[in-house]
């Protein structure tokens, strides 16, 4: 695969909309989880609508709601929209309550296309290795950033694993397994 201006643009366009965002608790620029998701959408043979989507993944979430989709589907088109929006849990403004979205997201990606499920499985592979090298650093008091506590956040990356595993797997997915096996191992809660 050959990364065109697209990318570039894509890359200029997520830098724009998340600038002055950080990771959660950290002083990480947000920017560089984008270009870790689209990392691994590239490592695992992504299109390049994958590999943007990935860049966008969190734009209409986190930076716009329904108008920022409308603007990546007039910009990068719709199949990266359409991406963005499987990746999307809410676009409400206040959020839903942490729970029931990321129930309704676990059925949503149930039935995703293959390009979201790629992309969506890169997040949450980056997600989850990041919040275990940060439980390495931190410890129990990771917790403290995360809605859903300890708890929720080992239920959802679990149910994501199985979600994703049963809608078609992949390499993806199995170092998400492996990761959220070893984030429950030194967090003490076996699967």
């Amino acid at each position: 695969m050959e990364l065109s201006p697209r990318f570039d643009q894509a890359l200029q366009y997520a830098t724009l909309i998340h600038a002055g965002q950080r990771r959660k608790g950290t002083e990480v620029p947000y920017v560089g989880h984008l270009l870790g998701v689209a990392s691994i959408v590239i490592d695992d043979g992504g299109s390049e609508d994958e590999a943007i989507g990935a860049l966008l993944h969190d734009a209409a979430e986190d930076a716009g709601g329904k108008g920022r989709l409308a603007d990546i589907r007039s910009r990068f088109g719709e199949v990266v929209a359409s991406i963005v929006a499987a990746c999307t849990d809410t676009v409400e403004t206040p959020k839903p309550e942490w729970r029931k979205r990321k129930e309704d997201y676990i059925a949503h990606v149930a039935k995703a296309s293959a390009a979201a499920l790629r992309v969506s499985a890169a997040d949450k592979l980056h997600n989850a290795r990041s919040v275990l090298a940060d439980y390495r650093k931190v410890g129990e008091s990771l917790w403290e950033r995360f809605t859903g506590k300890k708890d929720g956040t080992l239920w959802y990356y679990r149910s994501m694993v199985a979600v994703l595993r049963k809608a078609g797997g992949g390499a993806i997915v199995e170092e998400l397994d492996r990761v959220v096996t070893e984030l429950e191992r030194v967090a003490g809660k076996q699967a």
